[in-house]
């Protein structure tokens, strides 16, 4: 592998589309956004596992969709980790990178010695917002947790909010090249595929409470061809999901050869956070003096931390709140 190759393709996402199966998909290899968001917090490991299966969840969705402005994955459970949550934001403009930010909040005590994050989760949703913007109404879905990790929840998710059929496969974890510190990468493959028509669906679905799978939305030609795909993909190693010693269009070749796969231009991505003390101070605004009394500290400051990316902002209490002095 040459170091201009793995440049090229670390941190992005690359569309591509397979002619003779009607099959969409997105191939994403993350290692410097993913190590940034990580460097952030010092996080235990089965929560870093979390965040990295989810950033890497988050930069295939929010590439897939028509948008404006921000694409959220939000994850909260009833178990020792409470809530992970990311962002991905659309560029700016043409040729720009898109940002993705995350962050996970958990009770320290709760997680024991667990290796598998998934089970400190517990019972709860995982949920998709997609926010176009100023003057557009937000849409969220969200699903129960099930399935045993990330990338299944949100295959139910589209099963069962979209009817549309879709499948990950994730690998992320510690790894070293020669001369490379020891870093988190993540890389993974998306598959949709395009129904020329939808089934009629009656009752519940195949999956753990009645929750719709793939396979509940397909039937004739469809589901076959979602199944010659999947098989394909399960031939896919860790190694070569995860790279940088594959790049993403050898792996399409080496996949999907035989199914005509096209590619289209790749999106960078970037770690990005949009915390500033103007939006700190914008959400102070809706408090009462009282509230913003009660939050002053002894040295007569407000302060506030960003969870994201941990910035740190103070304020004078008399410029915050429904009371500030203008």
């Amino acid at each position: 592998m040459r170091l201009g190759s793995k440049i090229a393709w670390d941190d992005t996402v690359l569309p591509f589309q397979l002619d003779r199966t009607g099959t969409r998909g997105r191939v994403a290899r993350l290692d410097g956004v993913l190590q940034n968001v990580l460097s952030q917090h010092d996080y235990p490991p089965a929560i870093e596992a979390l965040i990295a299966e989810a950033t890497l969840l988050t930069a295939l969705i929010g590439q897939t969709v028509k948008l404006r402005w921000k694409l959220s994955l939000q994850v909260r459970g009833e178990g020792a980790v409470r809530m992970i949550a990311t962002d991905y934001y659309a560029p700016g403009e043409e040729g720009a990178p898109a940002r993705i930010r995350a962050y996970a909040n958990f009770d320290a005590e709760g997680l024991g010695g667990a290796a598998d994050g998934f089970s400190l989760i517990g019972p709860g949703y995982f949920g998709i917002l997609i926010d176009q913007g100023k003057g557009m109404v937000p849409y969220q879905g969200i699903t129960p947790i099930a399935g045993g990790s990330l990338a299944a929840c949100a295959e139910t998710y589209f099963a069962q909010s979209e009817q549309l059929p879709t499948r990950f496969a994730l690998s992320f974890g510690q790894s070293q090249q020669p001369g490379e510190a020891m870093h988190w990468r993540a890389g993974g493959v998306m598959l949709q595929q395009m129904p020329e028509a939808s089934p009629e669906i009656q009752g519940g679905g195949s999956g753990e409470g009645g929750l719709l799978l793939a396979e509940d939305v397909l039937d004739g030609e469809d589901a076959e061809k979602w199944s010659h795909v999947n098989i394909l993909l399960d031939s896919a190693e860790e190694i070569e999901l995860i790279g940088p010693s594959v790049q993403p269009t050898e792996l399409l070749i080496r996949l999907f050869h035989q199914d005509g796969p096209r590619v289209f231009d790749a999106q960078p991505v970037q770690f990005g956070c949009t915390c500033s003390a103007d939006r700190v101070r914008q959400s102070l605004s809706i408090y009462s003096p009282d509230e913003i009394a009660e939050m002053t500290t002894d040295d007569g400051i407000v302060t506030a931390d960003c969870q994201f990316c941990s910035a740190h902002y103070e304020f004078d209490p008399k410029t915050l709140g429904t009371g500030a002095e203008t």
